[in-house]
């Protein structure tokens, strides 16, 4: 993977594991609604769509709310 490089988005999001979460939570969501954020992709594939998503700042990391509990948590 070329594009985007992993620096220019360890500057959006501040770890590689939230990142990579990040990115195939919303790749299997372009997956199941081909809803798109950006006009135009270098990559073909939804992760690497995904991936161009956060270099250009439309895809972000949500900030979780404490007090939900998950199943797999307990």
């Amino acid at each position: 993977m070329l594009y985007p490089s992993v620096d220019s988005l360890k500057g959006k999001i501040d770890s590689k594991y939230t990142l990579v979460t990040l990115a195939a939570k919303r790749a299997r969501e372009m997956q199941e609604s081909k809803n798109e954020l950006l006009h135009k992709y270098t990559s073909h594939k939804n992760v690497g769509k995904a991936l161009e998503e956060v270099a250009a700042g439309a895809l972000s990391k949500q900030v979780q709310d404490a007090s939900i509990v998950y199943e797999d948590e307990i």
